[in-house]
């Protein structure tokens, strides 16, 4: 093969990487797709190329982030042997309030990285992790970090405060936003794949264990239902989104719980686990008949069209609703259910075009257009990559 570009998503347990064949006019051909996971328990390496085909499926002796990114660089060796890496796009889930697009890293912007863990302990630890292995074993290589917070820097200064006093938002108290790098692809395909509403009002529900939404103007982000950190907005699968602060205080003050305690509360066991005590993860959940799994459903999709109201009273009105990632692209009756509370808005589902998984999902009559857009983060990486680095 020839040079390619390595795009790498860390994550606590997992490390999933994609390898691009060095693009031409900006077009990245996917030449491989894989993933470490339960790094620390039963670590195994699965790659697929790019039609599907079974490339590897085999244990690796790997107990951390670091061992994550040695696996893969000698599985990387093994298969493209001469090969030069010309970039290593990276993944960051904060970038703060500073970092307004993708940047080619240095020790300065990795120091500043290293300040945001705070607001993103589930995930800024883990991307660091994989940034500072992969520089070890290619120091020669640059390293592009895209952040999911840029794509929602310049909405609304309103839609980014956080009502507190001056001195602590002068702090960085903020409302960030985050799953931006997914909402920056999907605006970038809206063209493409539905040019009618591609400059209009959109809600995008980017619906998986972590969910959120964002609103779109003319392609732009103006709001969003993560705020300072991740833990805001809808219920996802371990984190409890929309929270009175008085509960947590109630945690710390009435029933004494120290901030490790509350923290691991807030981001492991609140969510889809919490209320059911059965899993975090939708599939599990849907078809059962235990009464816990059925409230934790409807409380997603209470919160879902509860948020999707919200944001269409900061568009002004919504031309579409979009739903991407895990839930929103695989789950029909997810989607049904969420259209059927949003019907007061003119939403009119095609089940047929539904089950089929759209991409149009509405009927023609529809006052709101419906759509499923699969999302691809690691596309969207990959092309800054290569803009960054000017590799054309």
């Amino acid at each position: 093969m020839d040079d390619y570009g390595l795009v790498l998503n860390a994550g606590s347990s997992s490390l999933k990487f994609c390898v691009f064949q060095r693009p031409a006019n900006n077009h990245w051909r996917l030449e491989a797709r894989g993933q470490i996971d339960g790094i620390g328990t039963s670590p195994r390496l699965v790659v697929k190329g790019e039609h599907g085909e079974k490339m590897a499926d085999q244990d690796v002796p790997v107990g951390d982030g670091r061992g994550a990114v040695n696996a893969l660089a000698a599985w990387l060796k093994s298969h493209y042997g001469g090969s030069r890496v010309v970039g290593v796009g990276h993944r960051v889930v904060h970038g703060g309030a500073k970092f307004t697009g993708p940047v080619i890293l240095d020790k300065g912007v990795f120091a500043e990285l290293q300040a945001l863990i705070p607001l993103a302990p589930l995930h800024q630890p883990y991307n660091l992790a994989a940034i500072e292995a992969a520089t070890e074993r290619l120091p020669d290589c640059p390293q592009v970090c895209c952040f999911d917070t840029s794509f929602h820097r310049g909405a609304p200064a309103v839609s980014e405060l956080v009502p507190l006093p001056a001195d602590i938002r002068k702090g960085g108290v903020q409302r960030y936003g985050f799953h931006g790098i997914s909402y920056e692809y999907i605006a970038s395909v809206l063209p493409e794949l539905a040019p009618e509403i591609a400059n209009g009002r959109v809600i995008i529900a980017h619906l998986g264990s972590g969910a959120s939404m964002c609103a779109l103007k003319n392609g732009k982000s103006i709001d969003h239902t993560l705020g300072f950190t991740a833990l805001d907005g809808l219920c996802m699968g371990t984190r409890p989104g929309s929270l009175d602060p008085g509960v947590v205080l109630h945690l710390f003050q009435g029933l004494k719980m120290t901030p490790k305690e509350v923290e691991t509360i807030l981001y492991k066991k609140s969510g889809l686990i919490g209320i059911s005590g059965i899993s975090n993860d939708m599939r599990d959940l849907l078809g059962k008949e235990d009464p816990n799994a059925t409230l934790a459903i409807d409380y997603f999709i209470y919160q879902a069209a509860k948020q999707i109201g919200a944001l269409t009273a900061s568009l002004g009105g919504v031309d579409a609703i979009v739903f991407t990632a895990g839930i929103g692209e695989n789950s029909p009756e997810i989607r049904r259910r969420i259209c059927e509370a949003s019907k007061w808005l003119g939403c009119s589902m095609d089940e047929k075009a539904n089950a089929a998984k759209g991409p149009r999902i509405s009927t023609p009559d529809s006052k709101v257009s419906l759509w499923v857009i699969p999302t691809n983060e690691e596309l969207m990486i990959a092309r800054h990559t290569a803009n960054l680095l000017g590799l054309k």
